[in-house]
C-alpha cells in the first residue's frame, strides 16, 4: 500500500470517531441568525430567551430554530399599538429564528384606565380591554372614549360610579389623561338601594286643605279604602277609623264688629265658618307667622297652657287681611277654612294614592316659611322665630349640604330663574334665590368655584334627569318668583298665584324623574314647607328641641313675649308645626301606603343621614322615625312607574272673598 493510501485510511478511521476527536478537520457548526427590534414611540421590548432589551439592546443573535418571545411595555402616557415586520397584532410576539428577522414595536401616545369594583359585580369596556374583576386596567390610544358597562351580581344592584365618572348613569371616559373609576355594587333590599334623594318642597298648604278629601277620591276611583285622617265629612260610615263626622266648623268674626270699623276680628261662636270647597284655584294669603300660628292653636290660649282647640284660623286670617297696609278683600278670614279635592288636584291625588303618603307629617315649627326651611336645611332655626333681618347675619349652623360635601356625596340645588332677573348661567345670582343663603355656608359656596357649580337652573334638573346624571342628593327650590310655588297669592293681584299652574309645574318635574334612567334607584320626597295658616284639624305634636335654644328674636306684641312665657307651653321649639301634604315618589315606594307615624320633615334629613352614613345635625333630626316604612326595596313596587293624568287647569282663578 502506498504511503498516500495509508494516510487516507488513517483519516477515514479517525473520522469514524466523534468529530470532537478529529483535530484539524472543519466542523459543521449550528447556524445563528440576528433578530433586530425597532421601537417607535416610548416603550421597551424584552426577549425570552434574554438578549433583547430595547432601546438599550435592540439586536441579538440566536441559534437557528430558536423561538424568541418579545414583550412590549408602553412607557407612561404611551400605548402599545401593535407589531409590524415578523409579527403583527398587540399580543406578545414569538419569532422562530430561521433567518435574519426584523420586528417593529409601535408605541403611540395613550393613557391607561384603571377600574376598581366595590361590592359584587363586574365591569367591561368598549373597546374591549377591561373585564373587571379579572382585568381591571388597560391602555388605550390618546383621546379614545372608553365606555364602561356595569353588571351587578345576583341579589345586588349597581349603586354608582366615582372617580372619572359620577352618578349611576352610563360611564364614558375620553382618555386625555390616565384615569381611574370605581364601580360600587350593593345588596338589594336595603336603604342602600337609594342612590338619588330629591327634596322638593312647595309652599304654604295644610294637609286638610289639600288632601282632606282623599277618601272620597278613593271611593270615586275604585281604590281600596284604609285609615286616613282627612276631613271627617269625606270618611265612610263604616270600615277603617276615623269614620264619617260633621265638617269642621270654627268661630268666625262677629258680624256686629265689621271691618273697617274694627281692625281686629272678634271671634263669635254663633257665627261659625264651616269647612268648604274652594271655588277658585287662586286665593289671598293668610299669615303662618309665629304669632298667627299660635292663635290658630287657640285664640284664647295661644301659648299652649291647655291642649289645642284649633279654633283660631279664621281670626288669624281675618286679622292678617285687616291689618295690612293695603288690606286684602277677605277681611273675615273665611278663606282659611277652604279645601280642594281630587277634581282640583287630580295629579296630586293620583300620585298620593298610588305611591306612599302620611297623615301624620308635620312642618317642624309653628312659624313661617324661612324658619321651617332653616329646619329643612339644618334641623334648627338656632332660636329664630322670625326671618333674618339686618344687622343680623346668616346662621353659622352646619347644613346638610355641608355634611354631604365633607363626605364626598354629590349634591345640587336647582333654582328656577324665571322672574328672578338671573341668567341661567349665573350661579351666584341663582344662589340669592335659594334658602341656603340663610347660612354662612352660602358664602363658602360663593367663594369656591367647585361648589358654586352645584347651584344650577331648573333646566339643568331636566337635563340631569334625562341623561341619568342626577346627583346623590338634590334640592329643588320653589319657583316663587314665577308664581309656581302654590303659595296663596301675596305678590301681584294682577297675576294671581294659581294652584293648578303650580301643580302642573310640579308635575313636569316629577314625571321627568319617572322617565329618567335614574328612576330605578331614586326617591323624591315631595312636600310643603308649612301649612300657610290654612285649617287643619290635627294639632301640632311634641318634638325634642333641636339644640335647647329658646326663642331669641321675639318682639313686643308677639305671642310668648311676656315675662315667664318663653320655655313654657308652645313658647319654645318643642312642638312641630301643622300637618302638611307628603308624597314619597320612588320605584321602591309602597303602593297606596299611608303612614300614621308622627314625623316632622327633618325626617328627610334623617333619611339622607341614614343612607349616606352621616351624623345627625341636631337632636331634632336625630329623633325622627326612620322613613324605611315607606319603601319596599325587595319587591320594587314601581319598577315601571304609573301613568298619572295631566294636571287639570279648568278651575277659575280670582281673589274674591269666598262665599260658602
Amino acid at each position: 500500500m502506498s504511503t498516500s493510501a495509508c494516510c487516507w485510511a488513517s483519516v477515514l478511521a479517525i473520522c469514524a470517531l466523534p468529530l470532537a476527536g478529529c483535530t484539524g478537520i472543519r466542523q459543521n457548526a449550528a447556524a445563528t441568525y440576528q433578530l433586530t427590534v425597532t421601537a417607535t414611540g416610548k416603550g421597551t421590548i424584552t426577549s425570552s430567551p434574554a438578549g433583547i432589551n430595547c432601546p438599550s439592546t435592540c439586536s441579538a443573535s440566536f441559534p437557528q430554530n430558536t423561538q424568541v418571545t418579545l414583550t412590549a411595555t408602553a412607557a407612561s402616557n404611551s400605548f402599545f399599538g401593535g407589531w409590524s415586520g415578523a409579527c403583527s397584532g398587540t399580543k406578545t410576539c414569538t419569532v422562530t429564528v430561521t433567518a435574519p428577522a426584523q420586528v417593529t414595536a409601535n408605541f403611540n401616545p395613550g393613557y391607561g384606565i384603571t377600574v376598581a369594583v366595590s361590592g359584587s359585580g363586574s365591569v367591561t369596556s368598549t373597546p374591549a380591554g377591561i373585564n373587571c374583576p379579572g382585568t381591571c386596567s388597560d391602555e388605550f390610544p390618546q383621546n379614545t372614549t372608553v365606555t364602561l358597562n356595569e353588571t351587578p351580581a345576583t341579589n345586588n344592584t349597581f349603586s354608582g360610579w366615582s372617580g372619572a365618572c359620577a352618578g349611576s348613569g352610563g360611564c364614558s371616559v375620553a382618555l386625555n389623561a390616565s384615569s381611574s373609576v370605581t364601580a360600587t355594587f350593593i345588596p338589594v333590599g336595603t336603604l342602600q338601594s337609594l342612590n338619588h334623594i330629591i327634596i322638593f318642597a312647595q309652599e304654604n298648604r295644610s294637609f286638610d286643605s289639600y288632601f282632606g278629601a282623599m277618601r272620597q277620591y278613593w271611593a270615586q276611583n275604585g281604590i281600596p279604602d284604609q285609615s286616613f285622617d282627612g276631613l271627617p265629612q269625606f270618611n265612610p260610615t263604616s270600615g277603617a277609623a276615623p269614620l264619617q263626622g260633621p265638617a269642621p266648623s270654627i268661630p268666625g268674626c262677629d258680624p256686629s264688629h265689621p271691618y273697617p270699623q274694627y281692625t281686629d276680628c272678634l271671634p263669635d261662636p254663633n257665627n261659625p265658618v264651616t269647612s268648604f270647597h274652594m271655588p277658585s284655584a287662586c286665593t289671598e294669603e293668610q299669615s303662618p307667622f309665629w304669632s298667627e300660628a299660635h292663635v290658630d292653636w287657640d285664640y284664647d290660649d295661644p301659648t299652649g297652657a291647655k291642649p289645642a282647640l284649633l279654633n283660631g284660623f279664621v281670626k288669624a286670617a281675618a286679622n292678617d287681611a285687616r291689618e295690612q297696609s293695603d288690606p286684602l278683600m277677605d277681611t273675615n278670614g273665611i278663606r282659611a277654612m277652604g279645601y280642594f279635592d281630587g277634581s282640583d288636584l287630580n295629579f296630586y291625588y293620583f300620585m298620593a294614592s298610588n305611591f306612599a303618603t302620611s297623615d301624620r307629617w308635620f312642618s317642624p315649627v309653628m312659624s313661617r316659611t324661612q324658619i321651617n326651611r332653616m329646619y329643612l336645611l339644618a334641623a334648627t332655626s338656632a332660636g329664630h322665630v322670625r326671618a333674618l333681618a339686618p344687622p343680623e347675619g346668616p346662621l353659622t349652623n352646619t347644613t346638610i349640604f355641608q355634611e354631604l360635601q365633607n363626605a364626598g356625596i354629590s349634591w345640587k340645588i336647582y333654582v328656577n330663574p324665571t322672574g328672578t332677573g338671573c341668567q341661567s348661567t349665573d350661579s351666584a345670582c341663582l344662589m340669592g334665590y335659594s334658602y341656603i343663603n340663610m347660612f354662612t355656608y352660602a358664602q363658602t359656596i360663593a367663594n369656591t368655584p367647585s361648589l358654586l357649580q352645584n347651584i344650577v337652573p331648573i333646566s339643568q334638573y331636566l337635563s340631569d334627569a334625562q341623561n341619568g346624571t342626577l346627583p346623590q342628593v338634590a334640592l329643588i327650590e320653589p319657583a316663587s318668583a314665577a308664581s309656581l310655588d302654590e303659595h296663596p297669592n301675596d305678590v301681584d293681584t294682577s297675576s294671581p298665584s294659581d294652584i293648578q299652574a303650580g301643580a302642573s309645574y310640579a308635575e313636569s318635574l316629577i314625571t321627568a324623574l319617572m322617565a329618567s334612567p335614574n328612576w330605578k334607584d331614586s326617591a323624591m320626597i315631595f312636600t310643603y314647607d308649612e301649612a300657610g295658616g290654612l285649617y287643619d284639624h290635627v294639632s301640632p305634636q311634641p318634638m325634642p328641641s333641636p339644640d335647647g335654644i329658646q326663642p331669641l328674636d321675639l318682639q313686643p306684641g308677639d305671642i310668648c313675649d311676656e315675662p315667664g312665657q318663653v320655655g313654657t307651653g308652645t313658647c319654645d321649639f318643642t312642638w312641630t308645626g301643622y300637618r302638611i301634604p307628603l308624597i314619597v315618589i320612588s320605584p321602591f315606594a309602597k303602593k297606596n301606603f299611608v303612614s300614621h307615624t308622627v314625623r316632622d320633615y327633618t325626617a328627610i334629613l334623617n333619611l339622607i343621614e341614614e343612607r349616606f352614613n352621616l351624623p345627625a345635625l341636631t337632636k331634632r333630626d336625630a329623633a325622627q322615625a326612620d322613613m324605611s316604612e315607606f319603601f319596599d326595596f325587595v319587591n320594587v313596587p314601581w319598577a315601571t312607574p304609573p301613568s298619572p293624568p295631566p294636571q287639570s287647569m279648568s278651575d277659575e282663578c280670582n281673589l274674591s272673598p269666598p262665599n260658602p
